[in-house]
């Protein structure tokens, strides 16, 4: 296996195994390994409808909608149906799953065609990759509210918007200020860790 190829992949895979040992309660493996895969697959109809809405790099935000939109499709049609799919946790881990499967086909497609592949696989590991696992964070804290706690539509609501707006905004600056791009990733990583933590320790309570 070559240097390009392990930095490709392991950010986003490392990211996964952290999110489902961080799981007390472990969910299936095949169906961990079906959620991911779906999520790859993803990348063809966002291909497709990013091919069409997105003419140049300063439309690049709109990625944000048909993306973290065909994830949400993918929790709601596809692992809110699932049986292990049983406690609130189980969507973060799930939503992460997608969001990462995403990220890791996708990231084959911007290293594999740079000119520099190593440098842009390091970049992407500190820039998109964390951006999909926390939309996914985000997005699955938000769905599991809604399923497991609170029947309000606005946990369903906020489980898309606040993904597609994180996204959005993270695309606009990234094209026209870095500074302002790496700021706001940095409160979506603060956000989603503090989400994850709050779940943590719900399960931990659990235990006890």
């Amino acid at each position: 296996m070559n240097l390009t190829l392990i930095l490709t992949v392991a950010p986003p895979l490392l990211i996964v195994a952290y999110i489902i040992k961080a799981d007390k309660f472990p969910e299936p493996t095949g169906l961990c390994i079906s959620t991911f895969l779906l999520g790859c697959l993803l990348c063809i109809p966002a291909a497709s409808l990013n091919n069409y809405f997105i003419p140049d790099l300063s439309y690049a935000y709109l990625a944000g909608f048909t993306e973290e939109s065909l994830k949400f499709a993918a929790i709601y049609f596809y692992i809110r149906k699932k049986t292990d799919f049983d406690e609130p946790m189980d969507a973060i881990v799930y939503g992460t799953l997608i969001s990462l499967g995403f990220a890791t086909l996708e990231n084959f497609q911007y290293v594999y065609n740079a000119g520099n592949p190593d440098f842009i696989a390091i970049l992407r590991s500190f820039t998109a990759i964390p951006l999909h696992a926390c939309c996914g964070i985000i997005m699955g804290y938000y769905f599991g509210l809604y399923i497991f706690k609170d029947r309000n539509k606005l946990n369903l609501f906020k489980s898309l918007f606040f993904a597609i707006s994180f996204h959005a905004t993270y695309n606009y600056f990234a094209t026209r200020n870095v500074l302002l791009m790496f700021i706001v990733l940095i409160i979506l990583i603060s956000f989603a860790r503090k989400l994850h933590k709050l779940l943590k320790i719900e399960q931990l309570s659990k235990q006890n």
